[in-house]
């Protein structure tokens, strides 16, 4: 996958999981590292019933659920989100919630009838439909979730770690709709955070600074494991100064444009010493100061963050207001030649009166 790096980055706990399904003990792979808590709030009871959603006299039997992230894995601990909703939809359109709970396995008290089950772990999440019949238990449900952990991170260059608020990810789809564009599942992820989600392949944008230093990639996601992927980002981090003289301190309100090999602009500031994250490639920094403009090619390299000085020396001509009249020179040995070289002006013609009068150039005859 391009921008992904060859070899696996795991830590011991994460090669546990990559190796077997996750067990209650393994479980804490997931809480090692900070998660996003992506589910809708609710309120953190172990099982909150709507109120007005039972009908008066009904019969409620105990409802056990539990969750596992693959089908022959351990039941989930924590993180689970249960949600119970009537199959008839309200004046709303909706579908009315019964009951909800947080947390691992869930117990509800539900009257007979037909109900949908969503749990969701994170971004992964399924639904079951429900039917509690009028007499007799209801045995355990266990839903599986086919779902695991992917937690992100990049590099600059071969091995440069980058600073976690100069980088964020997006999460889409692998499939591509019939418009051209991808479904978005999660955007501005931060690095180092465990995202749950359904087991599948996503297609991953990160994002290294605010300019034009961009890798996608498709990420595959396995049920039950934590998959921990670092992109590797062609970029490097500039910082621009004008000044008088090498090593000179920067000057002050300078206005600031950075433009690519083919003219492009990528990057504006206004600032005495900017810095911008550019992708690798060749560029050229302009200055405007005080009506002057400085100009400086410059090449980024990745990994290699640097500081790119402007001098004042490099001010760029002006442009002429009109166009100049080249004047060649004949010496004076060579004028009189050149001088009988030209042609002899012809006398004008005579006019139509004078033609009249019989007396060419104006004169009167005698």
């Amino acid at each position: 996958m391009l921008g992904i790096l060859p070899f696996a980055r795991l830590s011991l706990a994460v090669v546990l999981v990559a190796v077997m399904p996750l067990g209650a003990g393994a479980q804490g792979a997931f809480n090692d590292f900070k998660q996003l808590d992506t589910t809708a709030k609710m309120p953190k009871l172990n099982a909150f019933i709507a109120p007005g959603t039972t009908p008066e006299g009904s019969k409620l039997h105990a409802v056990a659920l539990e969750a596992k992230l693959t089908a022959n894995g351990d039941p989930v601990q924590d993180g689970l989100s249960w949600y119970v909703f009537s199959p008839i939809a309200g004046n709303d359109g909706k579908l009315p919630l019964i009951a909800s709970s947080q947390g691992g396995s869930a117990d509800f008290q539900l009257a007979a009838g037909d109900y949908f089950v969503n749990v969701s772990f994170g971004r992964a999440g399924v639904t079951r439909k429900l039917t509690v019949p009028e007499s007799g238990s209801v045995e355990k449900q266990t839903m599986v979730l086919e779902a695991g952990g992917l937690l992100l991170n990049a590099v600059s260059g071969s091995d440069m770690r980058i600073r976690p608020d100069q980088l964020s990810f997006s999460i889409y789809s692998a499939d591509v709709r019939e418009d051209g564009e991808r479904g978005l599942v999660m955007a501005d992820v931060p690095p180092n955070t465990v995202v749950r989600l359904n087991a599948g392949t996503y297609h991953v944008v990160s994002e290294y600074g605010e300019t034009n230093a961009s890798v996608r990639a498709d990420i595959q996601v396995e049920a039950g494991k934590l998959t921990e992927a670092t992109i590797q980002h062609k970029a490097a981090q500039i910082t621009f100064k004008l000044v008088s003289e090498q090593g000179g301190e920067a000057i002050a309100d300078t206005a600031w444009s950075i433009l690519t090999a083919a003219g492009d602009s990528v990057g504006e500031s206004v600032s005495a010493f900017p810095t911008m994250v550019l992708a690798e490639g060749e560029y050229s920094a302009v200055a405007r100061n005080k009506d002057k403009i400085y100009q400086r090619d410059f090449k980024v390299e990745a990994g290699k963050n640097t500081d790119v000085e402007v001098l004042m020396k490099d001010v760029q001509p002006e442009q002429p207001s009109a166009a100049a009249t080249t004047v060649q020179q004949i010496p004076p040995e060579q004028q009189g030649q050149a001088q009988a070289d030209q042609p002899q002006q012809q006398a004008p013609l005579p006019s139509y009166d004078q033609l009249q009068g019989g007396a060419p150039g104006g004169q009167d005859s005698d």
